[in-house]
């Protein structure tokens, strides 16, 4: 049966040309894990592994061919994708059959008809490493070629992955700050509002918004905001 396939090349063109700020991390793995597919000339399925703290996910793949036997290793902490993190090793196995390494993972492989496999390390950021794990249904699918390949394009994924990491944080980092900010000064405004209404200290003023916010069973942000709102609709009106 014919594979579509990509030249390598390509492929490592077209992870350079992913716009980080149009997609996002989830969409950076899913394209890493498509494109790992179709460099190789053999039909295969490809999972991307994110470890943080110990602890594995499949973060993208292109079939659901073993994502239950992935889940219960994870959780075990005990699969051949984390070893392969662990050590930054390439790790295949050339006939799952004949595989005594992780027996819980081969028996059940073969029974959702993996035949062999490769899984390769990916360095992400300090906190956070992956792996690229290729199977295929058939035993020995990964000859030399294969795998120097598949360790090329993992270079460039590693790259993509890192920079989409590192943009995704600091995203994240910028909207917390923002949120954060907001509800500063949203606290800051409640205060003012307070101290104007009670002629009270700024200290005083807190002290009278936590008690509001723990009578009210909200967040010390959220009965600020609330407090400025019903201000302004009071000015509003006036």
């Amino acid at each position: 049966m014919s594979h579509p396939t990509t030249d390598p090349a390509d492929a490592f063109a077209e992870l350079g040309r992913i716009k980080l700020g149009e997609v996002g991390l989830d969409d950076v793995l899913q394209r890493v894990a498509e494109l790992a597919k179709r460099v190789l000339p053999t039909p295969v399925e490809v999972w991307v592994t994110l470890v943080r703290g110990g602890t594995g996910r499949t973060a993208a793949s292109t079939h659901d061919l073993a994502r239950g036997m992935n889940e219960r290793q994870y959780a075990q902490r005990r699969h051949l994708c984390l070893d392969a993190v662990a050590s930054g090793d390439i790790l295949p196995v050339p006939d799952l059959a004949t595989e005594d390494r992780w027996p819980d993972r081969t028996e059940r492989g073969l029974k959702t008809g993996v035949g062999s496999s490769v899984s390769i390390g990916l360095p992400v950021q300090e906190a956070v490493v992956g792996t690229l794990n290729v199977y295929a249904r058939t035993p020995h699918a990964f000859d030399d070629d294969t795998i120097t390949v598949l360790k090329t394009f993992a270079a460039y994924a590693a790259v993509a992955l890192a920079n989409a990491h590192l943009y995704d944080s600091t995203a994240t980092l910028a909207q917390q700050m923002q949120e954060a900010m907001a509800s500063r000064a949203a606290i800051e405004q409640a205060k003012g509002i307070i101290m104007a209404e009670r002629h009270c200290t700024p200290t005083e003023a807190f002290a009278i918004l936590t008690k509001v916010s723990q009578d009210s069973s909200r967040k010390v942000r959220d009965a600020a905001q609330a407090l400025v709102d019903r201000a302004a609709r009071k000015s509003s009106t006036s």
